[in-house]
C-alpha cells in the first residue's frame, strides 16, 4: 500500500496542468469632444443664469407707482398709490415707497398712468390759486360746454352768452382767458362744474356773468 500511494502521489505532481483562460482586453473608451463642449458650454451657461438671478433679486427696490390713471392737478390719495418692488434703472430717480405719506395731499404734476412709475417731477407742492390768482367755479349744461372733455390745464375763454330771447350784442362778445385747474360733475344737478384759475382782479366780473347762467366755455389749442 505504501508502494501504491507513492506512485499516486508521483503520478499527480506530474500531470499537466490546464491552461489559464485568456482574458479579452478592457474595453476602449471612446472620446466624443462635442458631447464634452456641450456640457462645458451647459455649466457655463448655468452659471450666468444664477448670477443674472442672483443680481435681479438683491438689485430691486421698493418703489411707488400708479394704481390708478392720475389726472394732472388731481390731489394725490392714497388709494391711488402702492408700493412694488422692482429693479429700476437709477437714472429714471424713482419715488422711493417709504416716501407715500409724504406725498399724500400733493397735486400730480401731469397725468400719470395706471402702472406708472413716479418720479420727484410727477407731483408738485405748488398752491392753486397762487398769490395775486382766484378761482371761480362755472356751472355748465351739456349746450355750454365743449364736446370734449376738459382737462387740468386747458386754456378756455368763459364767453358771454345773450340771455334767453335777447338780440345778440353788436360787435364781439364779452369773455375771460381763464384756466382750467378742476373739473366735476354736480351730482344734483347734473351739470360740469369746471373750476377756472383767473387774475384777481377779475374774479369778481366773472362770478357775477357766471351767476346769470348766460356764459360758454370755449376750448382754445392744446399745443404748447
Amino acid at each position: 500500500m505504501s508502494t501504491t500511494t507513492t506512485r499516486t502521489d508521483r503520478t499527480l505532481d506530474h500531470e499537466p496542468r490546464p491552461a489559464a483562460p485568456d482574458l479579452a482586453p478592457p474595453p476602449k473608451l471612446r472620446r466624443r469632444p462635442a458631447l464634452a463642449a456641450g456640457a462645458v458650454a451647459a455649466i457655463c451657461l448655468g452659471a450666468l443664469l444664477a448670477g443674472w438671478a442672483w443680481t435681479a433679486t438683491t438689485s430691486t427696490q421698493e418703489v411707488l407707482v400708479a394704481r390708478t390713471t392720475i389726472e394732472r392737478g388731481a390731489i394725490i390719495q392714497v388709494d391711488d398709490l402702492a408700493r412694488v418692488r422692482l429693479s429700476a434703472d437709477p437714472a429714471l430717480r424713482p419715488v422711493a415707497g417709504s416716501q407715500l405719506e409724504q406725498i399724500i395731499g400733493q397735486r400730480a404734476a401731469y397725468d400719470i398712468a395706471a402702472g406708472g412709475m413716479l418720479t420727484p417731477d410727477s407731483f408738485t407742492t405748488a398752491v392753486v390759486p397762487a398769490e395775486g390768482q382766484s378761482v371761480v367755479g362755472v356751472a355748465l349744461t351739456a349746450s355750454q360746454a365743449p364736446g370734449l372733455d376738459l382737462e387740468y390745464g386747458d386754456q378756455v375763454r368763459v364767453v358771454v352768452t345773450p340771455a334767453q330771447g335777447a338780440d345778440l350784442p353788436g360787435g364781439a362778445p364779452f369773455f375771460n382767458d381763464a384756466e382750467v385747474v378742476g373739473v366735476s360733475i354736480d351730482e344734483a344737478t347734473g351739470q360740469t362744474v369746471v373750476d377756472v384759475l383767473v387774475p384777481e382782479a377779475e374774479a369778481a366780473v366773472l362770478a357775477a356773468r357766471v351767476a346769470t347762467g348766460n356764459v360758454a366755455i370755449v376750448l382754445d389749442s392744446r399745443e404748447r
